[in-house]
């Protein structure tokens, strides 16, 4: 009688481990962002104007890079990860730019061009 009351309990010690493990999974699941909503989202935010002043320019470059690197730490697919992560440290790149008052952006635009294409590439 012991032994079956010492089996029951271990059933039910690992039947809870199993749904924990389950709920776990699922949570970070409905946490992650799928492929397509995240190269969404990043294409969306690749627009910038660079006619805005100084520093409106370096908010909204703070603004894209933040949300980027937010949107990478969501996203499972490693390619997909580092291209958001390039582009968010392009922004960042740019915030210090215009912060520092140069107003030659067309290296930054060249870079940031080819980081879309790499970005859009991963999103394929």
């Amino acid at each position: 009688m012991r032994i079956s009351r010492l089996l029951a309990l271990a059933g039910l010690g690992l039947l809870l481990t199993a749904c924990d493990q389950v709920d776990s999974a699922v949570s970070q699941a409905n946490t992650a962002t799928d492929k397509a909503s995240a190269c969404a989202q990043a294409l969306g935010l690749a627009n910038i104007n660079p006619n805005l002043n100084a520093d409106e320019l370096a908010a909204q470059a703070k603004d894209k890079s933040d949300r980027l690197r937010e949107l990478a730490n969501r996203v499972a697919d490693q390619n997909l990860k580092q291209n958001l992560f390039t582009i968010a440290d392009s922004y960042v790149d740019l915030e210090k730019r215009k912060a520092d008052h140069l107003s030659n952006l067309n290296d930054w635009i060249q870079r940031n061009t080819g980081n879309l294409a790499n970005l859009r590439s991963a999103c394929l």
